[in-house]
This record gives structure tokens, C-alpha cells and sequence, in this order.
């Protein structure tokens, strides 16, 4: 955990594991409806971290209850983005009950100068709706 403040982990541990951090929510203008936070995705051979900018967390809570509910399945990908495309997400279930996550993490605008992307993979079901009750959990902490 980093500090005192909510976090979300995301990611297994595996041959060339890249695990996600989620941390310190902000309401950076007071009550407005933008709400930042730290997205960090660190591995043996990687060290990258941007700040995200939300519009009250753009549905990523909902995103991600969407596709535990929907657990057997869907053809093609999904995709959910963040208010600047600082973070990016698709979505694909694939055969064996498994939903694998394409987290894309990109410079901020209007540099852009890089991007990163990693995929996480889920047990469809139960595993997605722990991830997005603990999505909700962390974009609701903060408040203005």
C-alpha cells in the first residue's frame, strides 16, 4: 500500500510478471468532477507511471461490472478510456472463462512521447466483479 491512501493491485504473478497500481485519488479543482490518480505498472524489465484524468472516473467501475456480468462471454473487444486517454483498457474474452485486460498507459497530452501496454488475465465471473467492487471502492474514496 502507498501511504494511507487507497490502492488497487492488478495483475498475476507469472514467468515476466507486470503488476498495476492504482493509487492516490485527488479531486485536484475541489468539488469539481475531475478526479486524478496515480496509474503505476511495474516489472522485472519495466518502470512506468502517469496520472489520470477522469470525469468523475468515466465508468470504470461500470466498465469492468459489465464484463463480470457478463461472464460467459462476448464477441469481440471492448474498450473504455479515460478523459484523456491516459489510460486506456480492451477487453476480450477468450475460451476457458478468461477475460484478458490490454491496459495501454500513455503519455500525457500534449507530449504523448510514449506508451505502454500490458494485459492482464481474469477468471471470468467472481474474480471481475472483485476487481470492479474494488475499482468502485477506490474512485469513491475521495470526495471534494
Amino acid at each position: 500500500m502507498i501511504g494511507d491512501g487507497p490502492t488497487v493491485h492488478v495483475g498475476d504473478p507469472g514467468p515476466r510478471p507486470v503488476h498495476l497500481l492504482l493509487s492516490e485519488p485527488a479531486r485536484p479543482f475541489g468539488n469539481d468532477p475531475a478526479l486524478d490518480f496515480l496509474v503505476k505498472a511495474r516489472g522485472t524489465r519495466v518502470s512506468v507511471e502517469t496520472r489520470v484524468r477522469t470525469w468523475d472516473g468515466d465508468g470504470l467501475d461500470a466498465f469492468l461490472a459489465t464484463l463480470a456480468e457478463d461472464f460467459r462471454g462476448w464477441e469481440g473487444a471492448r474498450a473504455w478510456h479515460s478523459l484523456e486517454h491516459d489510460l486506456t483498457i480492451s477487453a476480450e474474452h477468450r475460451s476457458g472463462g478468461h477475460v484478458h485486460l490490454t491496459w495501454g498507459i500513455h503519455d500525457r497530452p500534449p507530449a504523448e512521447e510514449w506508451r505502454f501496454e500490458t494485459t492482464t488475465v481474469h477468471a471470468a465471473g467472481e474474480e471481475m466483479r472483485t476487481l470492479a467492487a474494488e475499482v468502485r471502492t477506490f474512485l469513491t474514496s475521495v470526495v471534494g
